[in-house]
């Protein structure tokens, strides 16, 4: 039997291979193993100080803080933001964003896509100024970007100038190294991809133009004038101007060429001198990509299209479930370490309960798992043969981790029962309030970085963090004793924490995890308060009641969120904890430019289907323009506009009894001069 001694060397044998391999990673830009090597060493010791627990005396690998330099290089704002794409996984997801694209433009016709192979590489954007090379950023968070021109510049793909060049242009782009040219400098660097990073965040120009990096052009940022019409005019264009595109774009339409397209570039993936996970179909048309639009996250005219999932087997250990920032129950399945799509993979999702039931799975089981992009794996089915007679069907637990009943709602537009069990207390709950702390700490909420979910998990264990107002008033002496924190390590988080202090009024409405609030709802509510004093009278039962009808009013807040929002803030120990996080925080005022023109600061109303455009976008148009969408008729309302087909008769007696202008579709162009 192993002694304790004999354990703890073993596990600190293993502490001070994941120090070094964290300082080659984060401090200097060369990591020396693989991601799924790096959480297999992560897990090997984690496994360790859940078996002994003596062995978090001393240190923890849950301590250890890994983040990379915020001062290395100058932030830049990007003129216009680099947003990530969505995903489609198999045909049904292209068919379901087709549909989307037609329905928005309100046409029938088949639309153009560029098909172009997605390069699991680098971002960067590259800004031109009469024709001359002004900076390179980084994506970094997609707003601002680091200043790596001078890494960029030793790509001899990346022209100096461009001729005949509009005034200002910026050519999006993936900086990433050749399998054949990876080869030779293997030994330095875990992967292409890994490679290409830490090469163009080197200080030092001079040691990333050792590196065989290599750049493929494939779009625009900000650009003026306009001199484009389609994204194939444009890669024909970039490649006269002397920059490399992918030989395998092409032009697709019927759901069929892009099935097609997406089996042929998946075959040769293998033979490409390049890593592709995927394929990117963008709107081929630019005058369609405008009025498309994005939504906070990703453009509505493109999308990624993920190549097929890699599928193993393994057995089931045992199955744990876990709790969610908004109460949801998820039972996972601990299996046996197995290889997928060459990440090691330990965990599988079971969803919820009927998930279970359904399959039946049950502890011991073989099953087959399946890894669709970056997604954690999935169990798709059990192998009934392999299961053994003594094999229980797996009882779902009624009961919260924290030892209350779960209960599964029924819907209210609906009225079926949800499939997700739930813990509806809150904060009051331990395990939902900590999932709620990681939500808070994220990127698209306050994004503390330093702060991510394992730091939270310990600071939480030492009862560092136990709400979001205990964020902004960490004891960092404390801190400074833990294992893995050094000055430069605080100072940096001290400095990301100072900073998340100031923050709109719709990130902080999103931020503190209302249920069915996501970004574009927390948006339309910031619209509405404009002020967090206004956004406190929620605190106040008489004053939520009056908002909460008047809500109704807004267009995109339904039934279902004000349920939520009612719901949220009934409970005394969570308007409690959103008091205390207020009091802390410099909550700026909602901000929206509004353009001058007839519709500034206007309430606008729509019924009824348009023949030139679909209601989504008429929507767009209108708050472009400055307008206000409500989705109820009140005297609040400027302008009902009225579509030709089927619109709503009840809708238009009350806008006719509380004399509200009446629009048709043809009124409606000439109030947007069109």
């Amino acid at each position: 039997m192993i002694n304790k001694n004999q354990i703890s060397k073993i596990y600190q044998e293993k502490l001070k291979k994941i120090k070094k391999f964290n300082k080659a990673y984060f401090d200097m830009d060369k990591p020396l193993i693989s991601d799924h090597e790096f959480d297999e060493l992560k897990r090997e010791l984690i496994e360790l100080e859940k078996t002994h627990p003596f062995l978090k005396l001393n240190t923890s690998i849950n301590n250890m803080v890994g983040s990379k330099p915020s001062t290395k290089f100058e932030k830049v704002k990007h003129s216009k933001q680099m947003l990530s794409l969505g995903n489609a996984f198999n045909k049904e997801d292209m068919i379901d964003f087709k549909k989307k694209i037609k329905n928005f433009l309100n046409t029938s016709s088949e639309i153009e896509l560029s098909s172009e192979p997605k390069i699991d590489g680098i971002s960067a954007s590259l800004r031109y100024e009469d024709g001359k090379l002004i900076y390179g950023l980084s994506r970094g968070d997609g707003i601002f970007g680091e200043n790596i021109t001078e890494n960029l510049l030793t790509i001899s793909e990346i022209p100096k100038k461009i001729i005949s060049a509009p005034k200002v242009i910026e050519i999006r782009g993936e900086v990433y190294i050749g399998k054949k040219d990876f080869h030779s400098i293997k030994d330095k660097f875990a992967n292409p991809r890994n490679a290409a990073g830490g090469s163009l965040r080197q200080k030092d120009s001079n040691e990333t133009k050792k590196i065989p990096l290599k750049f493929f052009a494939y779009g625009v940022g900000e650009i003026r004038p306009q001199i484009f019409k389609t994204q194939k005019n444009l890669l024909e264009k970039l490649k006269l101007w002397g920059f490399v595109t992918n030989t395998h774009c092409k032009i697709v339409k019927s759901i069929q060429e892009i099935e097609s397209n997406h089996s042929e570039i998946e075959n040769i993936r293998s033979g490409l001198d390049y890593d592709v996970d995927g394929i990117v179909y963008k709107v081929n048309d630019f005058n369609f990509q405008k009025r498309l639009g994005s939504t906070s996250h990703s453009p509505r005219w493109a999308i990624a299209y993920k190549f097929s999932s890699v599928k193993a087997s393994s057995k089931i250990k045992e199955i744990i479930i876990q709790v969610g920032r908004t109460g949801a129950i998820t039972p996972v399945a601990k299996i046996d370490p197995v290889t997928v799509g060459g990440v090691v993979v330990s965990n599988a999702t079971l969803h919820n309960e009927d998930e279970i039931n359904r399959k039946d799975i049950r502890v011991g089981d073989v099953v087959n798992i399946q890894r669709a992009g970056d997604v954690i794996p999935q169990v798709l089915s059990v192998n009934i043969s392999k299961r053994t007679k003594s094999s229980k069907k797996f009882i779902f637990p009624k009961k919260c981790l924290c030892g209350f009943p779960t209960k599964k709602e029924i819907s209210s537009t609906t009225k079926k029962t949800d499939a997700v069990r739930r813990c509806i207390r809150g904060y009051d709950c331990n395990f939902t309030a900590k999932e709620k702390l990681k939500h808070i700490v994220s990127k698209d909420a306050f994004d503390i970085e330093g702060l991510g979910k394992k730091v939270i998990d310990n600071f939480w264990d030492l009862n560092l963090i136990r709400s979001p107002a205990d964020i902004f008033k960490l004891n960092f002496d404390k801190i400074e004793n833990l294992d893995g924190w050094g000055k430069l390590s605080i100072q940096n988080l001290k400095n990301a924490i100072n900073k998340s202090k100031n923050i709109s009024l719709n990130r902080f409405v999103y931020s503190i995890g209302i249920r069915h609030i996501g970004q574009e709802n927390a948006k339309i509510l910031g619209a509405f308060f404009k002020t967090d004093k206004k956004f406190s009278e929620l605190f106040e039962n008489k004053k939520r009641k009056n908002i909460l009808k008047n809500l109704y009013d807004l267009d995109g807040i339904g039934d279902t969120q004000i349920r939520s929002i009612d719901d949220f803030f009934s409970k005394p120990k969570n308007s409690s904890i959103i008091k205390s996080l207020m009091s802390v925080l410099n909550i700026e005022n909602f901000k929206k430019i509004y353009k001058e023109g007839e519709l500034s600061n206007k309430n606008i109303m729509f019924t009824g289907g348009f023949e030139k455009m679909s209601r989504s976008e008429a929507k767009a148009l209108a708050e472009e323009h400055g307008a206000k969408i409500l989705g109820t008729v009140s005297k609040k309302l400027n302008y009902l506009v009225v579509g030709n087909s089927k619109p709503t008769k009840k809708k238009i007696d009350k806008a006719k009894e509380l004399k509200i202008n009446l629009l048709n579709e043809d009124k409606w162009y000439e109030l947007l001069n069109r």
